[in-house]
């Protein structure tokens, strides 16, 4: 059975444990042991999750496979980006599925998921910042129908940045 749900703010220990889990898995070889520990140390703890959780702009959704966390997803409507010429666009901020639940479709039925929730707030896309490196993620987020409409270095530490794609998928 799946079921995805809207988190809230009980939720924002597991989020954070989920999110660090999954950036060590999907990144961990992007920079240093120590740049990737200083990254999720700042951003993956039960306070700054709180924080975002409170914020209504940022919509949080866990799914769960057989009664066990899989993942969870971050979207924020109307998040303009230089690159898209709309304001009204969806940014999905972060798309998270812990490895072991991978082959199961489940990345397929959250991101879905999202797209609808986008569409029924009149949203005309939905866009991503992925590293370059993540083979996986851009193979799915291109089998989806986003194409690269540019660039963006996202900062792991205080000295080192990783090289993104943005990436817009329009409705």
């Amino acid at each position: 059975m799946i079921n995805i749900i809207k988190a809230e703010i009980k939720h924002a220990a597991l989020i954070a444990q989920i999110g660090e889990k999954t950036f060590w898995e999907s990144h961990g070889v992007s920079a240093s042991k120590a740049n990737i520990t200083e990254f999720v140390i700042k951003k993956y703890t039960k306070e700054t999750i709180e924080k975002e959780l409170v914020n209504p702009n940022n919509l949080y959704y866990l799914i769960y496979y057989e009664n066990k966390i899989a993942g969870f997803s971050k979207i924020v409507l109307n998040t303009p980006n230089g690159n898209i010429p709309f304001k009204n666009v969806t940014k999905l901020d972060r798309f998270y599925l812990l490895k072991a639940f991978y082959g199961q479709k489940l990345g397929q039925i959250l991101f879905d998921f999202n797209v609808e929730l986008s569409k029924k707030n009149q949203q005309k896309g939905i866009w991503l910042a992925v590293w370059v490196e993540n083979k996986r993620a851009i193979n799915f987020y291109q089998k989806a129908g986003f194409k690269v409409v540019g660039k963006y270095d996202f900062q792991i530490s205080k000295t080192h940045l990783n090289p993104n794609h943005i990436m817009y998928l329009t409705y």
